[in-house]
């Protein structure tokens, strides 16, 4: 077993691949039947392998399309009917998409460090990540991407197909077509992949007022030390308090939810603990560094999209007082995944606990409310996503031509702002009454 995730991992449908595992599942079909002939739970594994070797059987000797009811494709639509049909997060994972899954978690890919976008049927580089190979290249944000290894880019195919052309093994050569329209000019590159390290935080400044301000994206293996590295340049800057802005953050590592949430805890303190199926199941996830906690008014932002270890930090500052939540009810994702390894690079992601906060509240199902509440529109959550994404286009112009609209105020954001500067006007006149 390796890592734990509880991170909000969308759903995603992958197709059937030839290959040899383990012959003991039952789809949702060989379920049916099982019942119908008395095969319940208390019988021990052999006698339900067995049963489902015979419908297997009978499957393959008499479906009338025989490559589809080959062996190995049954034994693998059985085992993702067998474990994903327990909840929505646990899955079977083929070897191409549990590498893809590992290196999500890991923060790290093989690639030439470029962010893509899909506009009008066409595929733009948003920008190139800086000391990429794209970088070094000379590709600029606004370069269309007409092909790659000699094949057209469709800009009406998914976006997952475009980045997995552009991904692959560290040393190996990808060849770009690209287009800049502003000096009309094709350019024909032969890039070297490398290892691409992405950053968990989207954005980290100092706000009017000197109100510290971190976005955070997602948590992966490196996004302990980044929001370290963070943090600590906005303390340097003598910040008064501090936003973390975690809306839409889908989850990730159970780990780098203690390690961010950890700068705001004295060594020791509890942060957060998970219960499995035994009550000896329990882990206690405490803070170890030494040291004064960060001494500073807090705003957690969280909105509907904010899950899992996303919420873990939500509900560890809540809990025991040392941040106000602002925003809308989270997601309520309070469950632990663990990552089995299985053979051929594939993997399963199964569900082994629940994750509570340090008062023992479990947000599974349920959320976390904010204390501040403000709701946003559908529209206006749509129109916020695409600011905060594109903050590269400051220029109203711009940004109106290429989204549609004016930038539009983010009230969530103010209001956590407010907060901030009303606990520290409250403080200033606590310390001059002292």
């Amino acid at each position: 077993m390796g890592m734990h995730t509880v991170g909000r991992m969308r759903k995603r449908i992958f197709p059937l691949a030839a290959g040899a595992l383990l012959g003991i599942g039952l789809s949702p079909f060989a379920v049916h039947f099982a019942l119908f002939w008395g095969l319940f739970p208390n019988r021990d594994l052999s006698h339900a392998s067995s049963y489902v070797q015979e419908v297997m059987e009978i499957v393959n000797d008499n479906y009338i399309d025989p490559p589809s009811a080959a062996y190995d494709r049954l034994a693998r639509s059985a085992i993702h009917g067998m474990v994903e049909t327990l909840d929505p997060h646990s899955e079977y994972l083929e070897s191409k998409d549990n590498e893809q899954l590992e290196d999500d978690l890991s923060g790290e890919f093989g690639g030439i460090g470029i962010q893509v976008e899909v506009r009008d049927g066409h595929v733009y580089v948003i920008s190139p990540m800086k000391g990429t190979p794209s970088d070094r290249a000379g590709v600029r944000s606004g370069d269309e991407i007409l092909s790659i290894d000699g094949k057209a880019v469709d800009g009406d195919a998914p976006m997952n197909d475009v980045v997995d052309r552009l991904r692959g093994a560290p040393r190996t050569v990808v060849e770009v077509v690209t287009y800049r329209a502003s000096t009309r000019q094709r350019l024909d590159l032969r890039l070297t992949r490398e290892i691409i390290k992405t950053d968990s935080i989207a954005d980290a400044r100092v706000l009017p007022g000197g109100i510290g301000y971190i976005e955070l994206t997602d948590f992966s293996e490196h996004t302990g030390q980044q929001f370290d590295d963070a943090l600590d340049g906005l303390l340097k800057k003598n910040i008064s308090g501090l936003v973390l802005d975690l809306r839409d953050n889908p989850g990730g590592l159970l780990d780098s939810a203690v390690d961010v949430a950890e700068p705001f805890f004295r060594k020791g303190e509890l942060i957060v603990y998970t219960q499995g199926r035994h009550p000896d199941d329990r882990e206690d996830y405490r803070a170890e560094a030494d040291g004064d906690p960060v001494d500073l008014p807090v705003a957690v932002l969280i909105n509907e999209e904010t899950a899992s270890a996303a919420e873990i930090v939500t509900g560890a500052l809540k809990d025991t007082g040392r941040a106000v939540i602002v925003g809308e009810r989270s997601f309520g994702k309070g469950s632990v995944q663990s990552i089995f390894k299985l053979k051929n690079g594939e993997g399963l992601r199964l569900t082994t606990a629940h994750y509570f906060t340090p008062s023992g509240v479990s947000i599974h199902e349920k959320g976390i409310a904010p204390q501040v509440e403000v709701v946003m529109s559908l529209t206006e959550d749509e129109k916020l996503r695409n600011q905060r994404a594109r903050r590269d286009i400051a220029d109203p112009v711009e940004f109106r031509k290429r989204f549609g609209f004016e930038p539009i105020s983010d009230r969530q954001l103010q209001a956590a702002v407010d907060v901030i500067r009303g606990v520290c006007l409250l403080d200033g006149q606590a310390a001059g009454a002292r």
